[in-house]
């Protein structure tokens, strides 16, 4: 069978079933956690996630394109988010030493404080509306399955 032919060979109904709810849950999970983020924390995830992306970085320095890239948002949405940010004193953006045509965000104190205060809404969500329904073992093995998935698509990052 060639591989044009196997791409035309239509899903089984347990791929089928796979398929839809795994769009499902992409599509649902994030509304989720961001409507707790928001009533709970007062956070949008999308700020939440910049922050944290940042928090994970050396000395909480972060490119703005890598940072778009983390947050899977484009750089004009991500700068965005970032003055969002900046109007609270969460972060601040530098020029970029290496090459002074860039901008880095800088995670301030405060900042870092608001990312800690957020943090336990962030997990209870995620354990609600996910980590809860598997198992150990259904972990392990999802887990390995899905880095497996995201390595062939070359440098993802989490």
């Amino acid at each position: 069978m060639t591989s044009k032919e196997q791409s035309l060979q239509p899903l089984s109904p347990s791929e089928e079933a796979f398929v839809r709810a795994l769009g499902r849950v992409l599509l649902v999970l994030p509304r989720a956690v961001d409507a707790d983020m928001v009533r709970e924390a007062g956070l949008p995830l999308s700020e939440y996630n910049a922050l944290r992306h940042i928090s994970e970085a050396p000395e909480r320095h972060l490119r703005m394109s890598e940072l778009a890239a983390a947050c899977d948002l484009s750089l004009s949405g991500m700068t965005r988010v970032v003055m969002r940010l900046e109007k609270q004193g969460w972060v601040t953006r530098v020029k970029c030493a290496e090459d002074g045509r860039g901008w880095n965000a800088v995670l301030t104190d405060s900042g870092l404080a608001r990312l800690e205060r957020a943090w336990p809404t962030h997990l209870t969500s995620l354990r609600r509306h996910l980590v809860d329904h598997f198992s150990d073992q259904d972990l392990t093995q999802l887990t390995a399955t899905l880095q497996r998935v995201a390595a062939s698509y070359g440098n993802v990052r989490s």
